[in-house]
């Protein structure tokens, strides 16, 4: 189907003008009365919709919109319906033609007066990162301070739905007055760059829960002592000695560590609370440890070990990091594995004032009472993990003052007062108007008017006249600018983009954030309006690591992927994932990788749903049923399809993600089959072919379905195993009004029943109640309560009549179009980087940027930047 140029010329936008107010072309007549009035005139009236009183006023939305879908449903062959004469393919062509035409001069014609996006703010992921861009502040946390946003079209970049209201207003002051105090300089000289060793014996919350099993008669001890990398050091076990020698004896201090053979977990929370971060900042992490097996437990079930009980660990360890602010709120920092030779393992961190370090061994067990037992133990004993001492290199600080500190005071001298340090002007006055011009012109995303300078200069001089101190008048005048209109708005009129705005929204698309002086210095010199200057500032965008947040705000709510932590696997079922962080963890950046791949090797779009490799580690390849060998891609290596070498193969051992040539026939491969898209898809308990057929129908095919009827209840899967979900299903299909419907969402959906609510394979049910429990153990030390269930059967048939077996045969049905699949990705990321959604007017342009994405075999990043090159990102 092709549509009406959008290339506009003065003729045309006026001949369109006429075409809003005018009947239906008479060409249209025809078609109408043989294959619709039968079942849409006055009397009938079917699906709600009376031809007979449609007007073709295409002004108005809601009727512009009735047109719309009736030239959809033809389109898409849905009608007429099946049971009645079906017209020519010509027939349906001509008819096709002649309404898309009026339709999108109309929709064209108001695009050209009222844009095609809304005015609109930036979101909260928006605002934390152009506040840390500008103030130089990567550790602030700004997006839990503000009220979750409004979604329109899946994404939160739609100014119909994201309101500003008063308190939004208010969140924004407060965050903006947190973000400037959190950059102040909180002392006159430098901070000294300390490197300060935290040793596990000496903290607390180690030591303190040697003896954790007698208070809360538990047959565990939470930790022990080992001296060395293979011998329990029995005097401090026993509560006998110190539990370290300190700085009495520094060769043996060295050799001390606390072993662990469980998780961190309530109430056994691990941390090295001794280190308190002092500042808000960059923090280098060194972390001292090695994993062991401990000898079994003795017949008391309390672990007394003697020197021969500890022995060199069998495996390498995965252990999270987390820093954690009081009570109990933990931010994930990052991951390394631990191995059975003592090492050092490094990470930088940004961490904030306050905040201090918990580790997690991620793959031991998390104790949960009553009668618990390891299910990682074997006769012959257990795995654990030892840590000796944390090493704490920081705050690092790049130049001083810091760039929020200089962007805010200038070259200021700083003096110490009892509220903290202050700012001295020499000049209040002119000191004032020149910090806030300053300060303004890197704020805003455009050239800085005198109104704005005077607007905010009236409210410093109001402070100061109340008598607020200068550092306080300047900070009241910068957090009125940070929720000014100026700021928190793109400022985007009707019409082509001016170069400022151009740089905002391809910065805000690629970073999520504002410009940075590069593409504010192409702006200011009228470079972007050339296309090979776009398309190189695109390509410098998508290769810079800012990129990353594109990718996870893209996919936050594409996917859905920022509710992968809403819903817990439920602990009868599932106990197997139950608290098991690490598969979660990882199961979401197998996603972010994998999608960041597809952009960094411009990777054709099918391989959304069908890959030959996918990015893994250790956990989510046994989670997988992979090989323990694989062909493995170093993760910043060029793919395979650039020339290469080839890839070597190797274990997949280690909680690093990196990409792994899947085997033949291989059920993965693709965003389907993927764990954390599996798991956003499910509740957790039970999995619906329902909803996860509605979802491949939206956010892969871009066939969306429409809502259920208010009057029909869910259907709710049996969680007892007496009927399967297909059995309730096929039920509630038996009603005609229903079965339109789901005969369009169930089919993929049944593809999907062999995936539980992780995404690990099955091919029966789980089920609880009567029945044979399967053995084995959870994460939790709590026997298994489930038995296996029916069959699984995830065959089915696509509306249009074909069938699939199974997940395999499906993924090479859709494949047959892919097109289609480039088309959907395409809308959705036009969305993400216009805020407004594919309008029918738009049909044209987009099928002209597939065309030129259509060499690279639709890759995923030239889509990217024909995008940029459109004129629907180009235009407001």
């Amino acid at each position: 189907m092709t549509f009406p140029s959008t290339h506009w010329t003065a003729a045309a936008l006026l001949a369109s003008t006429a075409l809003l107010q005018a009947a239906p072309p008479a060409s249209l007549s025809p078609f109408l009365e043989k294959h619709c009035a039968q079942c849409h005139d006055a009397e009938t009236k079917k699906g709600g919709l009376d031809l007979d009183a449609l007007k073709f006023e295409l002004q108005d939305a809601k009727e512009f919109a009735t047109w719309v879908k009736v030239h959809d449903r033809v389109l898409e062959h849905e009608m007429p319906p099946k049971k009645k004469p079906r017209p020519s393919a010509g027939e349906a062509a001509a008819f096709l033609h002649e309404l898309a035409t009026p339709l999108a001069a109309a929709d064209q014609a108001r695009a050209a007066s009222e844009g095609r996006s809304t005015w609109r703010r930036l979101n909260r992921y928006e605002y934390e990162n152009t506040l840390r861009d500008l103030l130089g502040a990567p550790w602030l946390q700004i997006k839990e301070m503000l009220p979750e946003d409004g979604e329109a079209f899946r994404f939160n970049k739609v100014g119909d739905a994201l309101d500003v209201s008063h308190v939004q207003m208010a969140r924004y002051l407060g965050a903006a007055d947190y973000a400037l105090r959190e950059v102040m300089a909180r002392q006159l000289a430098k901070p000294e760059k300390q490197v300060t060793r935290y040793y596990a014996r000496d903290d607390r919350s180690f030591a303190g829960r040697v003896k954790f099993g007698q208070f809360n008669k538990s047959p565990e001890r939470a930790t022990f002592p080992i001296l060395g990398a293979a011998a329990a050091d029995i005097p401090a076990l026993e509560g006998k000695a110190p539990m370290t020698v300190g700085k009495a004896d520094p060769v043996r201090r060295e050799q001390e560590a606390m072993g662990v053979v469980a998780s961190s977990y309530e109430p056994i929370e691990i941390s090295f609370s001794n280190f308190k971060a002092p500042l808000s900042g960059r923090y280098q992490l060194r972390f001292n440890a090695f994993s062991f097996w401990a000898g079994p437990e003795s017949e008391a079930k309390w672990w007394k070990p003697s020197r021969t009980d500890l022995t060199t660990g069998r495996t390498r360890e995965p252990v999270s990091i987390y820093s954690q602010a009081p009570p109990r709120q933990l931010r994930y920092l990052g991951a390394f594995d631990v191995t059975p030779e003592p090492s050092v393992q490094a990470m930088e961190v940004w961490l904030l004032a306050g905040e201090t370090v918990r580790v997690d061994a991620a793959r031991l067990f998390r104790s949960r009472p009553p009668n618990y037992r390891n299910p990682l133990a074997e006769p012959d004993g257990q795995p654990g993990v030892a840590y000796r001492w944390m090493e704490v290199e920081g705050p690092i600080l790049d130049a001083w003052p810091t760039q929020g500190q200089r962007l805010l005071f200038g070259d200021l001298a700083m003096k110490k007062t009892a509220q903290g340090v202050e700012a001295v002007p020499k000049n209040a006055k002119a000191d004032a108007a020149r910090l806030l011009r300053a300060f303004l012109a890197k704020a805003y995303r455009r050239p800085v008017e005198a109104a704005d300078v005077q607007r905010f200069t009236a409210v410093i001089q109001k402070a100061l006249a109340s008598g607020s101190s200068f550092t306080d008048a300047m900070i009241a005048g910068y957090s009125a600018a940070l929720c000014s209109p100026g700021f928190v708005c793109l400022e985007e009129m009707p019409g082509p983009l001016d170069d400022h705005a151009l740089a905002a929204r391809l910065s805000y698309f690629l970073w999520n954030s504002t410009p940075d002086p590069a593409l504010r210095e192409a702006a200011s010199r009228g470079a972007l309006r050339d296309p090979a200057q776009l398309r190189a500032q695109t390509e410098r965008l998508l290769s810079d690591p800012r990129s990353g947040r594109f990718v996870n705000a893209f996919l936050d709510y594409w996917l859905d992927l920022r509710k992968a932590d809403i819903t817990s696997p439920d602990a009868g079922l599932y106990p197997d994932y139950y608290l098991d962080d690490l598969l979660v963890e990882s199961a979401t950046q197998e996603t972010q990788r994998f999608f960041a791949e597809l952009v960094r090797g411009d990777l054709p779009s099918r391989n959304l749903v069908a890959a030959d490799f996918a990015m893994l580690n250790e956990r989510l390849a046994a989670h997988y049923g992979l090989p323990s060998t694989a062909k493995v891609t170093d993760p910043h290596s060029e793919s395979e399809a650039t020339g290469a070498a080839p890839p070597k193969t190797a274990r997949v051992e280690g909680v690093a993600i990196r990409r792994v040539k899947l085997p033949p026939g291989s059920v993965r491969g693709g965003l389907m089959t993927q764990a954390s898209v599996l798991k956003v898809t499910a509740n957790g308990t039970t999995t619906s072919p329902v909803l996860r057929g509605a979802w491949i129908m939206e956010r892969i095919l871009g066939q969306p379905s429409p809502p259920p009827p208010a009057s029909v209840p869910a259907i709710e899967p049996d969680t007892r195993g007496a009927t399967t979900i297909r059995e309730q299903l096929d039920k509630h299909r038996a009603q005609e009004s229903c079965n339109v419907c789901h005969a369009k969402i169930d089919p993929a959906g049944f593809a999907l029943e062999n995936f539980d609510v992780l995404g690990g394979w099955r091919e029966r049910y789980r089920a609880l109640g009567d029945g044979d429990k399967e053995a084995g153990l959870g994460k939790n030390g709590q026997p298994f309560a489930f038995h296996l269930g029916p069959p699984v059967d995830p065959s089915g048939t696509l509306p249009d009549g074909r069938k699939f077996d199974d997940i395999r045969s499906l993924k090479k049905l859709l494949l047959a179009d892919e097109r289609q699949l480039a088309r959907n990705l395409a809308r959705q990321l036009v969305v993400f980087a216009t805020g407004a959604p594919v309008r029918f007017g738009d049909r044209a342009e987009l099928e002209q940027i597939l065309d030129r994405a259509a060499a690279s075999k639709f890759g995923v990043r030239t889509i990217i930047a024909e995008i940029v090159q459109s004129s629907l990102f180009q235009n407001k």
